[in-house]
């Protein structure tokens, strides 16, 4: 063990000698969670929109400031007819547009039903979509408030509650996915990076001709990685925890024991990359287009799986990242022990155990 020991500290000092290094292990994991905490969000607050009163009573103006209460909406301008509408949309000024009709008033109030057009930006159907159902419940909200109809003799009233999420924080969701993305790319990217330069160089070589087997040479490689990852893994919940607000609900050891868990499974994927690649470059895109993208799209990080095509779903079950971010949330929202866990926390340790085999076997070949 000792010769092995000197080799992890040496590695452990090359690596802090490389500024550039150091500058992705650390600097990334940061500039990622503030963009994905602060600027990435599914709410919507202050959304320009224009309003055509047609009415110009006291039941649209009230309408109008009901809109604006909510703070999902800000009235930027009072247009006079639909071609200043087209004109606004066109030059970007507005999100969305509210028609209000003539007779407003009279046929609320004394034909109990009115209409009140809304006209959405589709080339964002995502934006759209969500700013119509915000506009939707509010008019709802605010016709029961206005409705002067008797109540019902008999009713059945709905109270709902959020579990987990009560204020729908969509950072909720993106800390557990920013902690995936990170691991992922920091345990697996930098492996492959540092075990394809050993080849691209010539020494992986001499590594091979130490004393050192060859097994424990590629253990030595990765392992300082392990506790960078790990030393990540709680910075990014400490700041999901103390500047973002995200509970941990359930045991810390546990959250921190999965951590490592993922980290492992991506390490032994680094390995197998760069059985596969001879050059950093090589690994670096292999990386990124196996990793980055999979890890962001199919593992249920910003779109949920289950809206997804019945292909990608199945795609889906061989993305790590997608087992570890369910891990997380259960874990972190919903207090869950192991128990709970079993299946996702087996997954990982097959896929885990998988790569391991399939890296040594191809690690074999290439010394034969």
């Amino acid at each position: 063990m000792k010769p092995f020991l000197a080799f992890v500290k040496k590695e452990i000092y090359h690596i802090l000698r490389d500024r550039r290094t150091l500058l992705i292990l650390f600097g990334m994991p940061i500039i990622q969670v503030l963009i994905f905490g602060y600027a990435v969000t599914n709410e919507f607050r202050g959304a320009s929109i224009a309003v055509l009163d047609q009415a110009q009573d006291e039941l649209s103006t009230d309408l109008q400031r009901h809109l604006v209460a909510s703070g999902h909406f800000a009235i930027i301008e009072q247009v006079d007819n639909v071609s200043d509408i087209e004109s606004a949309f066109q030059k970007g000024k507005i999100k969305m547009a509210v028609v209000i009709p003539p007779d407003f008033s009279q046929d609320f109030y004394h034909r109990k039903k009115a209409v009140v057009q809304v006209l959405s930006d589709g080339s964002d159907p995502n934006t759209a979509s969500t700013l119509l159902n915000y506009v939707t419940n509010m008019v709802n909200q605010f016709q029961v408030r206005k409705s002067q109809a008797p109540p019902l003799p008999l009713q059945i009233n709905i109270e709902s509650r959020l579990v987990y999420n009560p204020e729908l924080k969509s950072v909720y969701m993106f800390v557990p996915g920013v902690t995936a993305l990170i691991l992922m790319l920091v345990s697996a990217m930098m492996t492959a990076l540092t075990l394809a330069k050993e080849k691209e160089l010539g020494t992986m070589e001499l590594l091979l001709v130490s004393p050192l087997h060859p097994f424990l040479i590629i253990v030595g490689k990765v392992t300082p990685y392990v506790f960078l990852a790990l030393i990540n893994a709680i910075f990014i919940l400490a700041l999901g925890v103390f500047v973002f607000g995200v509970p941990i609900k359930g045991s810390l050891l546990l959250l921190l024991g999965l951590c490592l868990l993922f980290i492992l499974t991506a390490l032994a994927l680094g390995i197998l990359i760069s059985t596969k690649t001879d050059t950093q470059q090589a690994a670096m895109l292999t990386s990124l287009m196996m990793l980055m993208m999979p890890t962001m799209l199919l593992s249920g990080f910003i779109f949920p799986v289950e809206s997804m095509p019945r292909l990608l779903q199945w795609i889906s079950t061989i993305i790590p990242a997608k087992y570890f971010i369910i891990l997380l949330k259960d874990v972190m929202l919903k207090g869950s022990g192991i128990e709970l866990i079993l299946w996702e926390v087996m997954v990982l340790g097959i896929m885990t155990l998988f790569f391991l085999v399939v890296s040594l076997k191809n690690f074999k070949i290439r010394l034969a």
